[in-house]
């Protein structure tokens, strides 16, 4: 069993540790969905992950299976393997995700959970329903196809699951969030139906709540922010003698109502989430910590080198802050993770940077990374599109870039400007030193994150450290 489950899990679209040496160390099932017909069995076992033989490096992954009598032809492509099982013997073993049978004893459950209903006890999974919401029934699942940390499934027209497959003992920003936004009558997210806790009773005696997927309305109509983006700026291209405020595609009014969504989204967490303000010491730790991680990344990126001291600068600039006012923040906002709806943009996946650890993620940060997440991305979507659309000369490739640049800012300024309309605040000092250096950072990220996996990018932000915003 455990080899079927460790090929299995290597070999899955949503497994993190891809190029670590690493062991299955352990598996256990956690819960079983009620309801299930005779000859299948659907669990949620936890599969423990420990790296390079550290006791102390270890990852729980979440394992949604469905246990059949007999093999079934339509889920071939979702074998896992096969095994014995105390119930039904002899067991065909699935990918829950894969499989509508599986799938609607969720749905089910979810349905029939009671309101918000008290906690469970221990080693026993509790499904949470926020009221407001009739579940179809009779709706199929569809698995979501693509590269996903999670499994994202959905239920006809109706609601969406996403099922977080590596899991960590403690409150999912995510399912968080979205409750309180949800709660709040926001109407920048998709509205939170549901979700499932486990209370986790075999970490050394003590009890600890683990969260193991969320629903939520599924926006099927809605359009991807960062296709959207894309074609704006594709329809610039081709607009040879026109800027970009004259071509029909123009992005600009898009990217303020953006501004003015994340803006709403930033007051509703300010209400609902503790605000601190952190002291000149906590400022200085965060320029030491954006430092260090430009030592670390010019190791990586050696073209970084040639920055380095404008960059040290910016970051030097954070420590003339006596304070910085801190909340609840998105973490790792960027045009790919918004959605445009026929009532306005929504904003999604709440979980922070999915490398960081859930205990850092969880905590409060300045309002302008978001922003700065933001504003990069505005700038990688007119250059992705000059690198990647080929077929011009040397002349027409200057050309696309002075156009990209164009594009680049205009949209960033309309966002920025927008969103600080309606928080009502000024560019004072200190948000542009924020700013600058939430900026700078991401750029560094970015390009560490390029040379190791999209060599042929590193040039994007490589090519914003030579410019200001």
């Amino acid at each position: 069993m455990n080899e079927d489950l460790r090929t299995y899990v290597a070999e899955a679209r949503w497994f993190g540790g891809k190029g670590r040496d690493w062991e299955l160390t352990g598996v256990r099932r956690v819960g079983e969905l009620p309801g299930a017909p005779d000859g299948l069995r659907v669990t949620i076992e936890l599969a423990e992950l420990t790296y390079g033989g550290d006791a102390a490096d270890t990852e729980l992954y979440q394992l949604p299976l469905a246990y059949y009598r007999h093999p079934q032809d339509r889920l071939a492509h979702a074998l896992v393997g096969e095994w014995h099982d105390d119930d039904i013997g002899h067991a065909y073993v699935y990918d829950a995700v894969h499989d509508r049978e599986a799938m609607a004893l969720w749905l089910r459950a979810f349905a029939e959970a009671d309101p918000v209903r008290g906690g469970a006890g221990p080693g026993e999974l509790m499904f949470h329903r926020l009221p407001g919401h009739d579940f179809d029934l009779e709706a199929h699942s569809t698995l979501f196809s693509g590269e996903q940390s999670n499994s994202s499934v959905a239920f006809g027209e109706d609601s969406l699951m996403k099922v977080f497959r590596k899991v960590t003992p403690g409150v999912n920003p995510d399912v968080a969030i979205h409750q309180v936004l949800t709660e709040a009558g926001s109407t920048h997210v998709a509205a939170l139906y549901g979700w499932l806790d486990l209370v986790d009773d075999e970490a050394e005696g003590t009890y600890s709540t683990i969260q193991l997927a969320m629903l939520q309305q599924f926006l099927r109509t809605a359009s991807d922010g960062w296709d959207l983006a894309l074609a704006s700026v594709r329809n610039l291209f081709a607009e040879a003698d026109l800027h970009a405020d004259e071509v029909g595609g123009d992005f600009a009014g898009e990217a303020a109502r953006l501004g003015v969504a994340l803006a709403e989204v930033h007051a509703d967490l300010a209400e609902h989430f503790p605000l601190e303000q952190r002291d000149a010491a906590v400022v200085d730790g965060l320029a030491t910590a954006m430092e260090q991680r430009l030592t670390a990344a010019i190791d990586v990126v050696p073209d970084l080198a040639a920055h380095e001291a404008t960059l040290r600068a910016t970051y030097a600039r954070l420590r003339e802050l006596d304070h910085i006012d801190v909340q609840q923040v998105h973490g790792d906002l960027h045009l790919g993770q918004t959605l445009r709806t026929s009532k306005g943009w929504k904003i999604v996946d709440f979980e922070g940077e999915p490398a960081k650890p859930l205990a850092e993620r969880l905590k409060p940060d300045s309002a302008w990374r978001d922003v700065a997440g933001m504003m990069r991305s505005f700038d990688y979507a007119p250059r992705v599109v000059a690198m990647t659309s080929g077929g011009y000369d040397a002349e027409e490739s200057d050309q696309r870039a002075y156009r990209a640049a164009e594009w680049s800012e205009r949209n960033r300024t309309a966002f920025l400007e927008a969103y600080t309309t309606r928080r009502g605040e000024q560019a004072d000092r200190t948000a542009e030193v924020l700013l600058d250096a939430y900026l700078a950072d991401k750029v560094v990220y970015e390009a560490v994150y390029e040379a190791r996996n999209r060599p042929g990018w590193l040039s994007i932000p490589l090519a914003a450290l030579g410019e200001t915003r």
